[in-house]
């Protein structure tokens, strides 16, 4: 992927007066695990300021653990986090119902895992954070909580609409790396019910969003936009599947006639080599391995998951709680420092871009 070639001005400094929110994600998993080294490198890595959203007690057992003791701020309010962050990690306290074993996790802590999100995600609504980032969460452990979508991002989306009475948010998941950056058109469901969720508005929609925000928060002026095929060779005329002649190639004729630059469907064995990704600046896949597996291979350790759609910003590293590894200092954070440091650039961005 080639690097934007029209940017916007550089984000100012008051631009970065808050700090982060960081939600906790399944406490049992690395996501402590890797707060506490994000926080530990903050000097190192120019790391931006962040109030974490979760219990302290479960972050000071794990920095013990870790070998890596650290002294906390308990913070009432996320916006005081980044005049004790030189000092100490601040903590917004969500108390768990029962102590944090590394590698255990536990239904009856559930509970906290959703509060830590809503109360994150409340705090950059409320402007006493500048942007969301979410540590990783096991959904199937928040099912008894009353959890019932399958993922972060439809959560998120639900949350912006309460914040936002009478607006209608439709979620996007891009992921974020040096060498590319993708969307899945269709996320979290099971590879059978793809054909019944590719349609042209899906795609038309997804496409129109991810341009806004290419143009707003990336600072590309004229973004090129490539689209995937759903089936081998891209349906090879027909020949495999009629998905791309019936639905895909309409949709981006649409958003070409609007002005977009966007072509496909190209076929997706070969849109993600080197030479292929010269050519644009986002991908739309069709499923959501289509989009990961690239990613993941090209940037395991440092992607970032993007939410687009939303009325605030939202990253995230790009990988799960890894319950096998949690606890042991084995975990690394540099999917988490990129999450927080592209959270901070994206939510300047848009503040320049409202002045």
């Amino acid at each position: 992927m080639s690097r934007p070639r029209h940017r916007k001005p550089a984000p100012d400094a008051s631009a970065r007066a808050l700090p982060l929110a960081l939600s906790q994600g399944d406490p049992a998993g690395i996501g402590l695990d890797i707060a506490i080294a994000a926080w530990s490198q903050r000097r190192a890595r120019s790391v931006p300021p962040f109030a974490l959203f979760g219990d302290p007690r479960a972050v000071s057992a794990r920095a013990r653990t870790l070998g890596r003791p650290l002294s906390i701020a308990e913070i009432a309010d996320a916006a005081e986090a980044s005049a004790a962050f030189a000092k100490r990690l601040p903590v917004v306290p969500i108390a768990h119902a029962e102590r944090v074993v590394a590698g255990r996790p536990s239904a009856a802590n559930a509970p906290a895992v959703i509060a830590a999100i809503e109360q994150a995600t409340s705090a950059v609504v409320r402007g006493k954070a500048r942007a969301l980032v979410t540590l990783p969460i096991a959904k199937g452990w928040l099912k008894g909580a009353g959890f019932r979508h399958p993922g972060h991002t439809e959560f998120l989306a639900e949350l912006a609409g309460r914040h936002y009475p009478g607006e209608h948010h439709f979620p996007v998941m891009m992921l974020v790396a040096e060498e590319l950056r993708v969307v899945p058109l269709t996320i979290h469901v099971p590879l059978k019910e793809v054909f019944g969720l590719l349609t042209a508005e899906r795609i038309t929609r997804s496409v129109r969003i991810m341009h806004r925000s290419l143009v707003a928060d990336f600072g590309i002026a004229a973004p090129r936009i490539a689209v995937a095929g759903l089936n081998p060779h891209a349906g090879e005329d027909g020949t495999m599947g009629s998905e791309e002649k019936d639905v895909i190639a309409p949709a981006v004729a649409t958003l070409r006639a609007e002005g977009l630059d966007v072509r496909g469907p190209h076929s997706a064995d070969t849109l993600f080599r080197p030479e292929a990704r010269c050519r644009y600046d986002a991908a739309l896949a069709m499923y959501h391995d289509q989009a990961l597996i690239p990613l993941k291979t090209l940037a395991f350790d440092h992607g970032v998951n993007v939410t687009l759609g939303l009325p605030f910003v939202r990253t995230s590293p790009d990988h799960g709680t890894a319950f096998d590894i949690a606890g042991s200092g084995a975990a690394s954070p540099e999917s988490l420092i990129a999450a927080l440091k592209l959270a901070a650039d994206l939510a300047a961005r848009r503040a320049l871009g409202r002045r």
